[in-house]
């Protein structure tokens, strides 16, 4: 889609309709030279969703579109983005192929100011206009193809382009976890990860192949990936900010990339089976958080770290109670093939805190269906090592609405992780319960001292509630403008 920003103060363009949002009891702040019938504005309340449909008696717009934002001081950027987005599929749904969404000063200011306004709105612009038709022989022909908005000067447009930027990342990310694994195999994971280095100067991509990782001793990966014909790849991106200034970090993002997973040996049952091409979200979150570092930036080294693989039953597949060793030299009992993503990211950990070595390392894993019993579909577990980076995650992940959770993680859990044949095992016992919380214990085995968080974003990836511009039956894209807010506020 096509976004274009203007200030309120330009001379106004013909339009098919023009989007008015307004907070519920407040005076209607219509754009210069438009004027409506009184009964129109009698019957709007401005109550959040609210929808109304206008004939104007003045102005170059065909048709308004009048949408609630709920009382003034409950319409922040999330309301914000929600009336965005029905505003959108809105237009699409009369077939129009423009709309022109007008944001107020004082919508702006509820909503954080002009640039945080700006922001919302055209991340909602591009999210709600999304669809994954990829693999449809006749696909819906797209009626709205571009957006203007309008809103207060230059602030609003600085937003509206980092929104922007942020709202196609997350429908690339999308994509990615939408994609059959038939697809979106580690290879063609690989391919779109080079791709992103293409052109742009400030990201890099280098791929370690299964020789590559067979000399590193990566034998927990390479367990994982034996049981497929696909052959398991290490993507490794890199961002450098053109200027280092004081303070910046180097900061390394690993995601889980089962591109399918079956299960290996300890085979999945079938309902829903089809659902586990998601499990390469996060790796998806890591290549969309690059997508938008191309777009953006930030102050900071980043570095995104994706194991990618298959799980499958072939007949060299690792068989429970297999003993693999990790690239640390940490031996490894396999007791259930089923928890395979804490083992491709055990070696992937290990090469970060040896190769890399950050400040901060953030994993992103669709790594327990516990956590879903735990938080469901709309909380991301977290377990952070740091109070700081506890705070950080949670403050950028309500200013994006993609809300974390900290979840428990003492020495008793990592106790529960110190295997009997092995320095550890894949699984607690049963009847410990805390399945979540047994994953994270397990990969705080190998990150060292580094301050360190994993996010259990098995519930958030997809599946969660419609908030009109992302959730519903298919990938959420969650993590990527998480993750980007979170850098910027570091």
């Amino acid at each position: 889609m096509k976004v274009t920003v203007k200030s309120n103060d330009a001379k106004p363009t013909a339009t098919p309709v023009l989007v008015v949002l307004a907070h519920e009891g407040g005076a209607l702040a219509l754009p210069a030279g438009v004027e409506l019938a009184a009964t129109a504005a009698a019957d709007f309340s401005g109550r959040f969703r609210q929808f109304r449909w206008c004939d104007p008696v003045k102005g170059v717009a065909e048709r308004v579109l009048l949408v609630g934002l709920g009382a003034r001081e409950d319409a922040g950027s999330e309301n914000l983005r929600r009336a965005t987005a029905l505003a959108v599929k809105g237009a699409e749904s009369l077939g129009l192929k423009r709309a022109t969404i007008h944001v107020s000063s004082e919508v702006a200011e509820a909503a954080g100011g002009a640039e945080a306004a700006g922001e919302s709105v055209a991340e909602a612009a591009v999210m709600a206009a999304y669809r994954f038709d990829a693999h449809k022989s006749k696909p819906k022909k797209v009626a709205l193809t571009a957006v203007e908005l309008q809103g207060p000067g230059a602030p609003f447009k600085r937003g509206a382009t980092r929104g922007q930027a942020l709202g196609e990342a997350n429908c690339f990310t999308r994509d990615l976890q939408n994609h059959p694994g038939n697809v979106v195999t580690p290879t063609r994971l690989a391919a779109e990860a080079k791709k992103l280095a293409t052109g742009a100067g400030q990201v890099t991509c280098k791929v370690l192949e299964e020789s590559d990782m067979k000399k590193m001793k990566m034998g927990a990966l390479l367990g994982v990936s034996a049981g497929s014909r696909e052959p398991a790849k290490l993507i490794h991106l890199v961002y450098k900010p053109k200027t280092k200034k004081r303070g910046s970090k180097k900061i390394a993002i690993v995601g889980k990339g089962l591109t399918f997973d079956a299960g290996g040996i300890s085979l999945k049952p079938g309902a829903k089976m089809d659902e586990m091409r998601y499990d390469m979200s996060g790796g998806a979150a890591v290549l969309g958080l690059f997508h938008a570092l191309r777009a953006v930036g930030c102050e900071h080294e980043v570095h995104g770290v994706v194991p990618a693989s298959e799980n499958l039953p072939d007949g060299l597949a690792t068989k429970p109670g297999d003993i693999h060793t990790a690239m640390d030299g940490t031996t490894i009992e396999v007791l259930n093939t089923d928890a395979e993503g804490r083992l491709i990211l055990a070696d992937a950990l290990c090469y970060t805190t040896a190769k890399i070595k950050p400040e901060t390392i953030i994993d992103v894993a669709t790594l327990t269906g516990a956590v879903i019993m735990a938080l469901g579909h709309e909380l991301t577990g977290m377990f952070p090592t740091t109070d700081d980076l506890r705070q950080r995650l949670t403050e950028a992940g309500d200013a994006v609405a993609e809300k974390v959770w900290p979840l428990p993680l003492l020495d008793c859990h990592k106790d529960q992780m110190k295997g009997a044949s092995a320095d550890l095992r894949n699984i607690n016992s049963p009847g410990q319960g805390n399945g979540s919380t047994s994953g994270a214990a397990f990969l705080s085995n190998f990150v060292g001292d580094t301050e360190w968080c994993h996010l259990d974003i098995a519930g958030t990836a997809w599946g969660t509630l419609d908030r009109d511009y992302v959730g519903g039956a298919m990938g959420t894209g969650v993590g990527v403008r998480l993750l980007m807010e979170f850098l910027r506020r570091r």
